[in-house]
This record gives structure tokens, C-alpha cells and sequence, in this order.
């Protein structure tokens, strides 16, 4: 019994080991080439877990993607909905395990195309935030043709993993690109504030020159006012004396009128009677001048005694010391 035993605990032993040694895994980014008694098979196998007869076969892994880099996706969510119309269709021709077979399998290819197709920089930045939306729209393309009724509602991608050197790279280049970000805003804000300076130097001095020019406009209306206040004025002052010189006028034509309306033998009767009538002494007689003459040389003397000087009134129609009395006075005296 205890022989049976060792027996079986052998044979065990040898099958774990065989089966160890057919288990086998390919990384991605390489394909599986397998040798069978130095020969090299025609099966070739992709990234994954697979079997190979033990012992008696070998394989390689070789390499297929030069350059590449490998980066992991920690989660990727798929929400979808299955119309309850096309449970049996998509049972029937996929089981129930309907998702692995056309979402998991499908999610885990098209992650691997668009990665292809794309440099790290673009997955891991630039494309980064169009992953979930291509994933979406191509999932549900195929799915229609495929699996009709079954609907992808949302596509969510965690940030992939990669090398610690290639993310500090990263980040240090981030870290530029927003120094950068920052020094062009600086340069911005600073062009900004000039311009505002700029702006507000031309208010200013457009506002000097508009005060300036009203100021100019208020000085010409103040002297066009004061201009016309002063022709009114000369236009008033020039219309009293024109009124007033055509009054005169009219006064002395009226006067001279009248005057030459008086002048007539009664009229001038009248006025030298009045003019005789006015002298306050009236000489008669044929010797008036002799008389006359020896009145105005008394009284001139008696000035003189007195100290009078030069000439005098003498209250007789002469003048003391220039009387030449004429026929003519005698006879207008008369």
C-alpha cells in the first residue's frame, strides 16, 4: 500500500511538473514562436497565457513592436444596457457570458489599435481626454451589426501607467509648458496694462483738447457776443444822433422858417423900438458926439487917478481910450 503510494506521489510530482512546464506566457507587444525537436512549427501564438506539449517542445518570445513603450491601464468601465427584446437573440448566438465575448474582448483590441496608432505623448496627453469617446462610438458601431439591442451608455479610462521616467518627464515638461503659459499671461498682462496706459494717455489728452477747444469756442462767443453787443450799441448810439441831428435839423429849418417869416417892415419896426427902448440913456441934440466924447474922457481920467489900467467898460457903448466916435455911431445913436 505504502508502495502504491510513493507511486502516485511520483507520478503527481511528474504531472505538476509537465504541466508547469507547459503553461507559458507572452508579453505584449511580442509574439510566441515554438521549436519541437529542433524544428521550428509553423504555430506561432499572441500576448497571453498558453499551453505547449512539456519536455519535448520550446518556445521564444520574440519581440514585434520596436521602440514601443508598454503602459497598463488600471480600469476601464463599460456601461451598457441590453433591450429586454434581444435577450434571446444575444444569448442564444453569444451565452450568457454575452459582454466578455463582445465588450471585454472588443474594449481590450480597440484599446490596443488606437494605441498603435497613436505616439505615447497623444495617448498619455494630447488624445487622452477622446479615448473614452472613440472606445463609445466604436463599440456601439460594431455592436450594432452584431448584437442589435445591446447599448453602450458610457466608456470610462483611468490615466495608463507608465515608466517612472517618462512620467517625470512628463511632468517636468508640463512644468515648462506652464512656466511658459505663465510668462505669455505676464507678457500679455504687462502688453495689457501698456495698452491701458496707452488708452488712457489719449482720453487724457483727447480731454485736454476738447476742454481746450470749448474753452476756445466760449472765448469766440464771448467776443462775437461782445461784438455784436458793440454794433448794436454803435447801431443805437449812431440812430439817437441821427434822431438828434435831424431834430436839430428839423428845429433850425423850422426856426429859420419861421424866422424868415418874421422878417417883415412891421416886425422890424417892432424890434427896433424895443431895442431903443432897452439902451439906458438916450442923447438928443446936434452936438451928442462932443458931449459924448468929453462923458468918456472924464470918466476915463477918474479911472486912471484910481489906478485902473488898460481899458474899461465906461457904461456909455465904448471902451476908455479907443472911443473913435464916426458919423455913423453919431447917427445910429440918434
Amino acid at each position: 500500500m505504502a508502495r502504491w503510494g510513493a507511486i502516485f506521489s511520483i507520478i503527481a510530482a511528474l504531472g505538476g511538473a509537465a504541466l508547469l512546464s507547459s503553461v507559458h506566457k507572452i508579453d505584449e507587444g511580442h509574439t510566441g514562436v515554438y521549436n519541437r525537436g529542433g524544428a521550428l512549427l509553423t504555430t506561432t501564438s499572441g500576448p497571453g497565457f498558453h499551453l505547449m506539449v512539456p519536455f519535448i517542445t520550446t518556445y521564444k518570445s520574440v519581440q514585434v513592436s520596436h521602440g514601443g513603450v508598454m503602459i497598463y491601464f488600471d480600469r476601464i468601465e463599460v456601461v451598457n444596457y441590453l433591450i429586454p427584446s434581444a435577450v434571446y437573440d444575444i444569448v442564444r448566438n453569444f451565452t450568457a457570458d454575452y459582454d466578455k465575448a463582445l465588450i471585454f474582448n472588443k474594449v481590450h483590441h480597440e484599446l490596443n489599435q488606437f494605441c498603435s496608432a497613436h505616439l505615447l505623448q497623444e495617448v498619455y496627453i494630447v488624445f487622452f481626454d477622446q479615448i473614452d469617446e472613440n472606445l463609445k462610438l466604436t463599440l456601439q458601431e460594431d455592436l450594432t451589426s452584431m448584437a442589435p439591442g445591446l447599448i453602450i451608455q458610457a466608456v470610462r479610462v483611468t490615466k495608463p501607467n507608465i515608466p517612472e521616467s517618462i512620467r517625470r518627464n512628463y511632468e517636468l515638461m508640463e512644468s515648462e509648458k506652464t512656466k511658459l503659459l505663465i510668462s505669455q499671461q505676464t507678457q500679455k498682462v504687462v502688453e495689457k496694462e501698456a495698452e491701458t496706459e496707452r488708452i488712457k494717455a489719449v482720453i487724457e489728452a483727447e480731454k485736454v483738447a476738447q476742454v481746450a477747444e470749448i474753452k476756445f469756442e466760449q472765448k469766440m462767443m464771448e467776443k462775437e457776443t461782445e461784438r455784436k453787443i458793440s454794433g448794436i450799441e454803435d447801431g443805437a448810439f449812431l440812430a439817437q444822433q441821427k434822431a438828434k441831428a435831424d431834430a436839430e435839423f428839423y428845429t433850425a429849418q423850422r426856426t429859420a422858417k419861421a424866422n424868415k417869416l418874421k422878417l417883415t417892415p412891421e416886425y422890424l419896426q417892432l424890434m427896433k423900438y424895443k431895442t431903443i427902448a432897452a439902451n439906458s440913456k438916450i442923447y438928443f441934440g446936434n452936438d451928442i458926439h462932443v458931449r459924448r466924447r468929453r462923458c468918456c474922457r472924464d470918466f476915463y481920467k477918474g479911472l486912471c487917478s484910481r489906478g485902473h489900467g488898460g481899458s474899461a467898460d465906461l457904461g456909455c457903448g465904448v471902451s476908455a481910450g479907443r472911443y473913435r466916435p464916426t458919423r455913423r455911431a453919431v447917427d445910429h445913436v440918434q
